[in-house]
């Protein structure tokens, strides 16, 4: 069984791994570049102490 391409779930091809193609390929950087992925972050309390190491 192999994977399928994550864009369009067409067989992957070996040129363009793990896509099919150069436009699935294109779709899933275009995705990047706009941020449409993104890592969710926690912003840092302001109020909690830091470890600085001040007195």
């Amino acid at each position: 069984m192999s994977a399928s391409c994550p864009i369009c779930h067409k067989p992957r091809s070996v040129e363009y791994r793990p896509f099919c193609s150069r436009r699935c390929a294109d779709v899933d950087l275009q995705r990047w570049l706009v941020g449409a992925y993104a890592v969710p972050a926690e912003e840092e309390d302001e109020s909690r102490p830091d470890d600085s190491g001040e007195f």
